[in-house]
């Protein structure tokens, strides 16, 4: 079975436009087009098309989806390339979850802190103040911040 562009678009959920660029920056060269010279995208095609959605999500440039794509296209020896290409991706994914999850931390704080504020009716319950601590080391009074 064959798709159009438009139906191919609307089974990934993309647009036809965004299917058009893929081929002129040569990401699709497998698609094949009848004798009028109308795009014809196979079930098979959708692999391509989901891992290719998959690459861009992940933050990779067209430019090194298209080196990819143009190794598939030359076979087994660039199988090195590809491992590597995929171990790089991921090593950058990672550093980005990890910087992603320092904001989501921060965010979460902030949800704590103004959940509790909200119920108190005040923000001060977050202020510090100091109050004097016996230091037992050599007794002397220390100053230890504790919540209001």
């Amino acid at each position: 079975m064959t798709y159009s562009i438009s139906e191919a678009a609307k089974r990934m959920k993309i647009t036809p436009y965004t299917l058009r660029y893929y081929e002129k920056e040569g990401l699709l060269p497998f698609i094949d087009r009848n004798a009028n010279g109308i795009r014809e995208f196979k079930d098979s095609d959708f692999e391509w098309l989901a891992l290719i959605e998959c690459l861009k999500g992940t933050g990779m440039p067209i430019k090194e989806i298209g080196e990819f794509i143009s190794w598939c296209m030359e076979g087994d020896s660039t199988l090195q390339k590809r491992l590597d290409m995929f171990l790089k991706q991921k090593d950058e994914l990672e550093r980005k979850m990890a910087e992603l999850q320092k904001y989501l931390n921060k965010i979460d704080y902030k949800i704590w802190y103004y959940s509790t504020a909200v119920e108190a009716g005040t923000e001060s319950i977050h202020k510090k103040s100091c109050v004097p601590v016996n230091n037992n080391s050599n007794e002397t009074l220390a100053m230890e911040e504790i919540p209001a």
